[in-house]
């Protein structure tokens, strides 16, 4: 089930002006460049920001994600009908034949769930063609980012049109490694509306994850340095044989 900051319609509509600086995603196009792929798979789309600019390269994109009022918020977006937008999670794709498998942002951790996390990357194994790639980030449990998670380090308030003044903030609810679990909390200025949504993540050693995926078939080519967050996280980068 989908986080509420993703499923819940007026969480949704505020995803993308709280977070309008998408910059982290210019590794991913350049990426998507290098290996020329023309077939993308977006694994945890959420408001489509990463899939439309794929669209817009002229790259043929299937965008996959739990959260329907996420994916009915990229629906409405101009541009949105270059793109195959399905609810589900990977279990629920067609059969695909794509150059490159991308999880962008928080989605691999947010698959908390061991089983969902094999089963994730299998199905990605299964859309692939031979040759193709998937690409993900993880932050790196060595960092201890979630210590950064108060409201004191969080709380703004942010003028957003046509929905008000809205303030937020997350605070750390519970560390029972490896899962990190934390509360955003969302107070509408316009009819005095609050709002929050509990999230886990699950963080992952750069060993576990190289063994998931070679258990799962690939081949791991590189990790990288996340180049928004220099030193904070795993950029994998692995090939289907």
């Amino acid at each position: 089930m989908a986080d509420d900051c993703f499923g819940h319609p007026r969480l949704a509509a505020l995803y993308d002006p709280l977070d309008p600086d998408r910059s982290d995603l210019d590794a991913y196009l350049q990426m998507a460049e290098t290996l020329e792929a023309r077939r993308v798979l977006d694994i945890g789309c959420g408001t489509g920001v990463f899939a439309l600019l794929l669209a817009d390269r002229g790259i043929e994109v299937v965008g996959i994600d739990p959260a329907q009022a996420s994916v009915d918020v990229a629906r409405s977006k101009p541009g949105s009908e270059r793109v195959h937008w399905i609810c589900g999670d990977a279990a629920a794709l067609p059969p695909l034949h794509v150059d490159l498998a991308t999880m962008t942002a928080n989605v691999a951790q947010a698959i908390a769930d061991p089983e969902t996390w094999q089963k994730t990357l299998r199905a990605a194994y299964e859309a692939l063609r031979s040759g193709g790639h998937l690409v993900f980030e993880t932050r790196d449990p060595a960092g201890r980012v979630w210590e950064e998670w108060t409201r004191e380090n969080s709380y703004r308030v942010t003028d957003i049109p046509g929905l008000g003044s809205v303030e937020s903030w997350v605070q750390l609810i519970d560390v029972s490694w490896p899962l990190v679990a934390f509360r955003w909390t969302y107070a509408f200025a316009a009819d005095g509306q609050v709002l929050t949504s509990d999230s886990t993540l699950r963080f992952r050693e750069r060993d576990e994850i190289d063994a998931d995926l070679v258990a799962r078939g690939y081949v791991v080519e590189e990790v990288r340095d996340a180049p928004d967050r220099p030193g904070g996280e795993f950029v994998f980068l692995a090939r289907r044989p």
